[in-house]
């Protein structure tokens, strides 16, 4: 029988999935969810209030199996010839997950499978590997492996690869930083493996490298602060290089290729790692000397003629031009790509998105007010970048985003924009000449 033509008891479906529920568990409000659902919204959505209720819910808040309901949905189930819900396998629990630690040095790679594999099935299984500390093991099994330069040491890539699937929030990788007391070298171990041609070894390091940086990055810490000053040359060689990769890999494959989505995934990391690290003076500077601005532009550009376009990938890749386009060097070689202009111009009123508006307005204002000339203006005009500067005016764009529009338009004579035919002059002389 077709479960759509039964009219379900209310008191069976999840409040937040409103379906059958496989695990009812009750949460300390009284509420009965499915298990999955409502781990999902505790530990991965990160909230800490009752869907249902509103009432706090602490992450760490008991979820009691209601087995009583659990029986009465397997019963109603059987009674109507519908599926009936199996049986919960029993629960993982912190101390089970120990015992695999201890036998990590006598059974390495047989534990770290089963690591792999629970890290892979729940969301309540993350967070017991977590509070057991799988992360400060398995960082400690890439520094080992890191100091043989041992790229084939048993476990390296599986240990990687349970970092990457436990996604650590910043407070558990604090706690791991802490534990190892050296963050460059973790940073130095995590771009040696960026050397290898394994893509899911390089797309687990640059995962991993996110979290990493989205810890030291927001920490007051003086170490954490050093160790993002302390990013050599090399460090940037091997981000643009993999996004190289990453791109050329794309090219060979359509966008509904099996391992497309990883690779996304894996290129937003290093972006968002990029993101976070620009906007240090000399690490700017280091970027663009690895080649990063025509990179980034290119990346977008590939994007643009994707079916798949990320609206994500757009706000990281433009967020990481102005951090580049506000040192001289970084300007210098975003106009000598002969894209530059266009990539921005084109994604501006498009991308669907605020932040990428913004940064693009941003980009431009930028290369406008610092190496503004001549050439730049009729660049401008060619791709249409002043129509839809014009366009951000007249809609409901911040007052703030206006204003920078408003300069750019400022910055050149009235005649030079005028001059143009493809300029719509009574629009153009309303905002340009505002005090």
């Amino acid at each position: 029988m077709d479960d759509d033509e039964v009219e379900i008891p209310k008191f069976f479906l999840c409040p937040i999935s409103l379906e059958i529920m496989k695990d009812p568990v009750t949460a300390i409000t009284g509420i009965t969810y499915d298990r999955d659902s409502i781990e999902h919204w505790i530990f991965t959505g990160r909230n800490t209030t009752c869907p249902v209720t509103k009432q706090p819910l602490p992450a760490g808040s008991d979820l009691t199996p209601n087995h009583t309901l659990r029986r009465l949905i397997q019963s109603w189930c059987t009674c109507r010839g519908i599926d009936r819900i199996p049986t919960p396998k029993p629960l993982l629990d912190r101390f089970h997950v120990i015992k695999l630690l201890r036998r990590l040095p006598s059974d390495r790679l047989l534990v770290l499978r089963c690591l792999e594999t629970l890290a892979s099935e729940h969301d309540r299984n993350r967070r017991h590997l977590v509070d057991a500390g799988v992360p400060g093991a398995m960082v400690g099994i890439l520094l080992e492996s890191f100091d043989r330069r041992e790229p084939h040491a048993p476990g390296l890539h599986e240990a990687v690869r349970v970092l990457h699937l436990v996604r650590a929030g910043p407070v558990e990788m604090k706690l791991t930083l802490q534990q190892h007391h050296q963050i460059d070298r973790i940073v130095q171990a995590l771009t040696w493996l960026l050397e290898f041609s394994n893509n899911h070894v390089t797309y687990n390091a640059v995962s991993v490298m996110r979290l990493l940086f989205e810890e030291t990055c927001s920490s007051s810490s003086s170490n954490n602060n050093i160790a993002t000053e302390r990013l050599c040359p090399d460090f940037f060689e091997k981000i643009v290089g993999f996004l190289r990769a990453a791109r050329a890999a794309a090219a060979d494959h359509d966008d509904h290729d099996h391992g497309h989505r990883d690779r996304q995934q894996a290129v937003n990391s290093a972006l968002t790692v990029m993101l976070r690290v620009s906007p240090l003076g000399k690490n700017r500077v280091a970027m663009v000397e690895s080649g990063a601005v025509f990179e980034l532009v290119e990346l977008e550009l590939a994007a643009a003629g994707s079916l798949t376009e990320s609206r994500r990938t757009t706000e990281l890749v433009l967020g990481v031009l102005f951090n580049l386009c506000c040192c001289a060097e970084g300007r210098a070689e975003f106009l000598r790509h002969r894209a530059g202009v266009a990539v921005v111009a084109k994604r501006l009123m498009k991308a669907s998105s605020p932040a990428a508006d913004e940064r693009a307005v941003m980009i431009l204002s930028s290369v406008c007010k610092f190496s503004g000339t001549n050439a730049v203006l009729q660049e401008l005009l060619s791709v249409k970048a002043v129509a839809k500067l014009c366009v951000v005016l007249q809609s409901d764009a911040a007052a703030h985003l206006k204003e920078k529009v408003a300069e750019i338009l400022r910055l050149y004579s009235g005649e030079e924009w005028k001059s143009n035919p493809c300029m719509d002059t009574c629009l153009l002389s309303r905002y340009q000449y505002q005090s």
